[in-house]
This record gives structure tokens, C-alpha cells and sequence, in this order.
């Protein structure tokens, strides 16, 4: 495994992201958005999960983002299309990526639902959101992120479906690539149940053959970085498969 760390797609906003390569010459990439409320959380923390892809074949990519106190809706999603749109440009000076593959995790589930069902971001760059060949959309909030309410001085518990929540979009396209939907059993509150909305909104209009559904086990997210990974349904196998399979 070869190791990028700290490598700035962002000249404007000053933002980084880590490459993790395996050891083959052809490779799929995945792009990974961490979690952490849109206010905590770094690419490093998620080590483990891309060491884990790159020794299985695929490049792992980890990106940082703008966020809050600083930050300002939607600076943290016109950030991670910006990562996207770095990988798409710049990942064959690393290799042959015969796929890119975008996810997150939480507040980077929620971002990457944003730039699947919402064409402008990716749009902004001249990438079609068919482009990517795959998503994977981590226990991300579907309705309005809880943290974008409080900051506009809304209680972050109102289950809102306005421009900012992934939701709004869905049936707009009428197509979208293939994509991984997880979610825990003792997850956030509430969070279960909007995911099973997101999965029969986008089965309403007529998507369900493209969703692959997994379905974790413990805390919301805690299963990311756990070292059981190889194990039975551990979310890197999960992510693993899928991207493969695709």
C-alpha cells in the first residue's frame, strides 16, 4: 500500500484530502466523506476503513471539508463536489481507476445523498452524477441535517424536507448509479426510519433495483472504524462488495 497524506485539492479554501493506493496498477476509487455533525471529525480518523479498501484493491480516498463554526451551508457541499471533481481530474497521475465511487459516513452520508440526487453540485464541474459509479450513503440524514437547522435557529429535532435535505430531490433524475444504503439498529434517533424513507421514495419512483441495503448492528456509526471488519457484515467488507460488485 502507498500512502498520499495531506495532498490539497482546494488552493481557494485550503482543503485536504489523504490517498490510499493499493499495490496493482488498475484499481476502483472510493471517495470518502467523514462524519462528525458537520462540526467534529478528520480524514485521519478513518485510517483503519481505507487501509482495509487498499489492501483489497481499491483506492481509498479520505477528504476534509470546511465546517462549522466557520463554515456556512453549503460551503462543506461545494467542498466535497470539489474533492470529487479533484479525483476525477487528478487520480490517473496515480494509476488506472477503472471506477470512482463516492460515500460517507453521517454528516458525509448526508453529503454524499446531496451530490447524488442534487445534479448542481457535481453539475458545477461538468460531472453528470452518472459519471460516478456508485454511492454509498452511511446512516446520512435524508430530511434537513439537524446541525443546518440549529444554525438557522430551528430545533434541530423538526424532521424538515426543504433545498437543503437530500430527500427533496429524489425523483427529479431518472436515473442514478447503483448505491449502498446502511444504517444501524440502535441508531440516532429517528435516523432508522428516515433512511427507510429515502429507500421507498427512491422504490416510489421506480429505483429500488439500484439500492443495495445493509443493515448494521450498535451505535450509530461506531461500526466504521471497528476492527471486526473482515467479520460477518462489517462495514468494510460491506463497502468492499459492494464497490467490486459494481
Amino acid at each position: 500500500m502507498r500512502k498520499f497524506l495531506d495532498v490539497c485539492y482546494s488552493e481557494e479554501t485550503k482543503q485536504f484530502l489523504d490517498i490510499y493506493l493499493p499495490e496493482c496498477e488498475e484499481f476502483k476509487t472510493f471517495v470518502y466523506f467523514h462524519g462528525g455533525g458537520i462540526q467534529a471529525g478528520d480524514k485521519s480518523d478513518v485510517k483503519f476503513f481505507c487501509e482495509y479498501l487498499a489492501n483489497r484493491g481499491i483506492a481509498a480516498i479520505s477528504v476534509n471539508y470546511r465546517m462549522y463554526p466557520e463554515a456556512k451551508y453549503p460551503e462543506f457541499i461545494l467542498d466535497v463536489a470539489e474533492s470529487v471533481a479533484w479525483v476525477f481530474k487528478n487520480i490517473g497521475n496515480y494509476g488506472k481507476s477503472t471506477g470512482i465511487y463516492v460515500g460517507g459516513s453521517s454528516a458525509g452520508g448526508y453529503m454524499s445523498q446531496l451530490l447524488c440526487f442534487n445534479k448542481e453540485y457535481l453539475g458545477r464541474h461538468n460531472i453528470n452524477v452518472m459519471d460516478v459509479a456508485g454511492f454509498v450513503h452511511d446512516a446520512g440524514q435524508p430530511t434537513a441535517h439537524f446541525n443546518i437547522l440549529q444554525k438557522s435557529g430551528i430545533d434541530g429535532k423538526r424532521v424538515i424536507v426543504d433545498e437543503t435535505a437530500p430527500l427533496y430531490y429524489v425523483g427529479i433524475d431518472k436515473e442514478y448509479p447503483p448505491m449502498l444504503i446502511i444504517v444501524s439498529d440502535n441508531d440516532m434517533f429517528n435516523r432508522f426510519e428516515q433512511t427507510e424513507l429515502l429507500m421507498t421514495t427512491l422504490k416510489h419512483f421506480g429505483h429500488g433495483d439500484k439500492i443495495t441495503y445493509k443493515l448494521m448492528h450498535g451505535n450509530h456509526c461506531a461500526y466504521v472504524e471497528a476492527e471486526t471488519q473482515d467479520g460477518d457484515g462489517g462495514f468494510g467488507k460491506n463497502v468492499a462488495d459492494f464497490i467490486l460488485a459494481n
